[in-house]
């Protein structure tokens, strides 16, 4: 069975944070949030990471990231190029906005050849996350059903208090595997709870705290790069005719696709992580103090790198 590696979606416009946040500095050593991650994936296990960036992004990425790395942990860099699609399909005129986390993840089809994991750059997902996701890859193997995971966070622990975010809300069955997941790309914290709305507000629909969230911490086999390739035409085809500037091909999307289907059984490994995130540049204060006092705490050393 081969080791899974870690791949890490980062090629994001960070549009409503106002720049390219996942190389934005979090503490006085210079770290990004991705360092974070890379050294709770090193000790969980992962040898090899892919990095999925933008490639005018390449430069940076090598001098902030790869660089500092070489030594501690293997990198390769995958490019997400929204000219990158099946044969027969063109980008729309005017089309500036990547195809999405599924897309990304197609991006990288030639570097995969065995089991892997998805985060994204921008988001803290937690020591524990990261072991719950190694122990799964490393002890499981399709069978008559694809055997996919996916870590899930409960809902009050990965809001903001500066804007909206997107969660892929989860629907699980008694033995804890997925049955179900919608992405809901407007959730919001306000006076009365946290809610939902699908018409810019106008309407909006209450979800509860230890509501089971996707945050895109996902465990796959190989098999999940076949599946991308076979829903990426339908996808196209519907989303061109119906957004053709902004339609987005999802993780979530295909994963439902395969559980309507019942080719895959998803298991959901649960965690009492929190999640920090810099969505916003409002964010970054409170991110940046939680990440001291882990270090204070003695769950990182001050310099993860030495």
């Amino acid at each position: 069975m081969k080791k899974p590696v870690l791949v890490i979606m980062a090629a994001g416009m960070g549009s409503r944070y106002g720049g390219l946040k996942q190389i934005d500095p979090i503490d006085q050593y210079g770290h990004i949030m991705v360092d974070y991650s890379v050294y709770d994936a090193k000790r969980a296990g992962f040898e090899k990471v892919i990095f999925i960036i933008k490639r005018e992004h390449e430069e940076i990425f090598r001098e902030r990231i790869t660089g500092r790395l070489q030594g501690q942990i293997e990198t390769s860099l995958a490019f997400q190029d929204i000219s990158d699609l099946p044969l027969g399909f063109t980008v729309p005129e005017g089309r500036e906005k990547p195809w999405g986390t599924a897309h990304a993840v197609y991006s990288c089809r030639d570097q995969i050849e065995g089991p892997f994991a998805v985060i994204n750059a921008d988001d803290y997902y937690g020591v524990q996350a990261f072991g719950l996701i190694y122990d799964y890859l490393t002890t499981h193997q399709d069978d008559e059903k694809y055997r996919y995971a996916m870590v899930g966070y409960e809902l009050g622990k990965t809001v903001t208090e500066s804007g909206h975010v997107s969660r892929g809300v989860c629907r699980l069955n008694e033995a804890g595997e997925l049955i179900k997941v919608v992405e809901r790309t407007r959730i919001e914290k306000n006076d009365d709870g946290i809610a939902y709305t699908e018409d810019e507000g106008k309407t909006w629909h209450k979800l509860d705290d230890n509501t089971v969230v996707s945050m895109n911490l996902w465990g796959f086999s190989e098999s999940f790069q076949k599946e991308i390739e076979i829903g990426f035409p339908a996808f196209l085809q519907a989303g061109l005719a119906d957004n053709p500037k902004k339609c987005e091909y999802y993780l979530p999307s295909v994963v439902s696709r395969l559980l309507e289907e019942e080719k895959a059984a998803v298991r959901v490994l649960t965690t009492e992580e929190k999640w920090y995130g810099v969505t916003y540049k409002e964010d970054k204060p409170m991110v940046v103090e939680a990440l001291a006092d882990m270090r204070r705490k003695g769950i990182y050393p001050e310099k993860l790198w030495e």
